[in-house]
């Protein structure tokens, strides 16, 4: 059997378990969207948000990049962002990258990956703006983990700074943004910032005419 003949079969025997269960699951499922959370996390496939946070499918609106990246020129993220405020009216945003992630260690290094290199840049800067603090620490993993830390922090900073997210706290005081990372050796989850509806930021990134 083929690999990805093996996930048509664990599907087909996913919704029949489902069904079997709880006959209306997939008629509630297929009515509505209403999710509360808004989740910008990694694509790394150990990173699965409904499985760590306990949630069941339509509980929480989904984006994945490499690194879980806020960029002001990613059109698929503003896209989904401004989907899930503006229309499903999400009350949290969340960033939420892990230890040990892959895209934040290739932006620690000089190696040149092609075009990723332009996207790691980003992680880089966020690198550039905290190397003494980061470069104090004594290990390469411990240097790593506060850079995923400070990615994170910086990312919700990114979102703050949308007219998406300003004009959301403006006139629904609404959503709550939220910093997290992933621990692939424990399975916990730790907040590392937050921000609350309203929050103030530096003036240069305000919009008066919202």
């Amino acid at each position: 059997m083929l690999s990805y003949e093996k996930l048509l079969l664990e599907n087909k025997a996913w919704a029949e378990e489902q069904s079997q269960s709880n006959p209306d699951y997939f008629k509630v499922l297929a009515a509505q969207q209403a999710p509360e959370f808004l989740w910008i996390g990694c694509s790394d496939s150990r990173v699965p948000a409904n499985q760590i946070t306990g949630t069941l499918p339509g509980e929480i609106f989904v984006h994945r990049n490499i690194a879980n990246l806020v960029v002001n020129t990613d059109i698929n993220m503003l896209s989904v962002l401004q989907y899930a405020v503006e229309v499903l009216k999400v009350k949290h945003v969340i960033v939420c990258g892990h230890y040990g992630c892959g895209g934040i260690k290739a932006a620690m290094g000089q190696h040149h990956y092609g075009i990723i290199n332009h996207w790691l840049q980003n992680i880089k800067d966020v690198y550039r703006m905290h190397r003494p603090e980061i470069d104090d620490l004594k290990t390469e993993e411990e240097r790593a983990d506060k850079l995923t830390e400070l990615t994170v922090t910086e990312q919700v900073f990114n979102l703050a700074k949308t007219s998406i997210i300003q004009k959301a706290w403006k006139e629904n005081k609404s959503p709550h943004l939220h910093g997290w990372v992933y621990g692939l050796s424990n399975g916990i989850i730790k907040p590392v910032c937050e921000m609350e509806p309203g929050t103030h930021i530096d003036p240069l990134y305000e919009y008066d005419n919202l």
